[in-house]
């Protein structure tokens, strides 16, 4: 079995590595170990057609993923987890105990991510000796944020500029009712635009998280190291502090704490993640579910097929591939309405979540899947039925579907 396999194996087959350590520790122990998960069960594998230069920088980048710091290599003083694979669990989705909270004000007409009192993330854990973060007082718009699965960034991250723009239709010229908006970002000083990258005002579209507040892959690994760990780098020197403590008290380790080669490894990893498997594509029900899907109008925003643009990843370049998202806001309604926001997002304005590996989400949810960025939902339909906004009408039609149609629809979605 070779390194990227191994690799898989490890981080989607836990019963292989309980069967593993019994075996170890108790000789005696009889396990049956069952067989190596299949390719359409599994995440956490590369994209098909790297060189062998590029399969040894994923590789490299894979391990740093999986790294875990201490407060001797920099960790904190305050952190939501000591690892990224600490919050994508074989790559996979976040549950609960990974969940992340934001913050912020919302002052007349615009929005304070409140940095002077610790925003736009609330740290929830410290090193030894060093008080986290408690929620500030006045803070008016608080979410809680589930870290989705990081398999085929590398797609997203490739799309350019002119497909979202042909995508979005922020005044409804085709009267359907969905009215998707691209949010555009002040870039980070270390930002690099590429040619599919289009300025307006300064700002460039930002294609990740929740509100889809980052521009890149590179300013949203730059930003979890820092934010999600507390771990400097070349991308971003200033540690974390707690501002009741005061500011440039820390961890005491020289910054910055991992090189820049260190998070552009990490960046190369998840570019060259592979896009989550499909399964069951050809049985009845998961293509009835299909047409069903785009019949009520979920594809609106769900968009199900895109294509990259250039790129210099051959694995990557200008490859269809078909991710169920358009990457662009879309105004949910008062049920998702946080209060909270990032960017040009408005409150209740969230990026089209990618629908795909939503049938794997349960593997790195602890067998129990979530759904909606915060995961409110248990179950599919109740995540359907919190869609408001713009899904309002798709919701609509979805609710007076027979018991079989909506069955039929499930049994697509779990099929992605």
């Amino acid at each position: 079995m070779d390194r990227l396999k191994m690799k898989t194996t490890f981080r989607n087959n836990w019963k292989i590595v309980l069967g593993s350590i019994c075996l170890v520790v108790f000789t005696a122990c009889d396990v049956l170990l069952p067989p190596s998960p299949s390719a359409a069960e599994t995440l956490g594998e590369p994209i098909e057609g790297l060189t062998p230069a590029q399969q040894s920088n994923h590789i490299q980048g894979d391990g740093e993923f999986a790294r875990s710091f201490g407060a001797a290599d920099g960790l904190g003083p305050m952190f939501n987890a000591v690892s990224c694979e600490g919050c994508h669990i074989g790559d996979g989705k976040g549950h609960a105990l990974t969940t992340l909270t934001r913050f912020g004000q919302m002052n007349g007409t615009a929005f304070d991510p409140m940095v002077a009192h610790g925003g736009p993330q609330l740290q929830n854990r410290s090193i030894a000796g060093y008080l986290p973060e408690t929620l500030p007082a006045g803070a008016t718009g608080v979410t809680r944020l589930l870290p989705p699965a990081v398999t085929g960034l590398g797609y997203l991250a490739a799309v350019d500029d002119e497909t979202l723009f042909a995508l979005a239709d922020p005044d409804d010229h085709n009267g359907d009712g969905i009215s998707g908006v691209p949010n555009y970002n002040e870039p980070p000083e270390f930002f690099q635009p590429l040619t599919m990258h289009k300025p307006l005002n300064g700002r460039y579209i930002g294609r990740f998280g929740r509100k889809a507040g980052a521009i890149d892959l590179l300013q949203q690994t730059a930003a979890a190291y820092r934010n999600d760990m507390g771990i400097t780098s070349d991308f971003i020197m200033q540690d974390l502090y707690n501002v009741q403590t005061g500011s440039f008290t820390g961890d005491n380790v020289p910054d910055p704490e991992v090189s820049a080669s260190v998070v552009r490894n990490v960046v190369f990893y998840l570019r060259t993640l592979k896009a989550p498997p499909r399964r069951n594509a050809d049985a009845p029900d998961v293509q009835a579910g299909e047409q069903i899907f785009t019949r009520i109008g979920c594809a609106g925003c769900h968009t199900p097929t895109l294509t990259t643009g250039k790129s210099d990843i051959a694995a990557l370049h200008q490859k269809q591939f078909h991710p169920y998202t358009d990457l662009l806001l879309h105004d949910m309604g008062a049920e998702l309405d946080d209060k909270y926001t990032e960017g040009t997002a408005k409150t209740a304005e969230w990026r089209t979540t990618p629908l795909w590996g939503l049938g794997l989400s349960a593997q790195a949810q602890g067998g129990k899947a979530t759904y909606l960025h915060d995961g409110r939902a248990s179950t599919l339909p109740s995540a359907i039925n919190a869609h408001g906004g713009e899904a309002n009408l798709s919701r609509t039609r979805f609710q007076a579907l027979s018991e079989s149609e909506k069955q039929q629809l499930i049994s697509f979605l779990q099929s992605l």
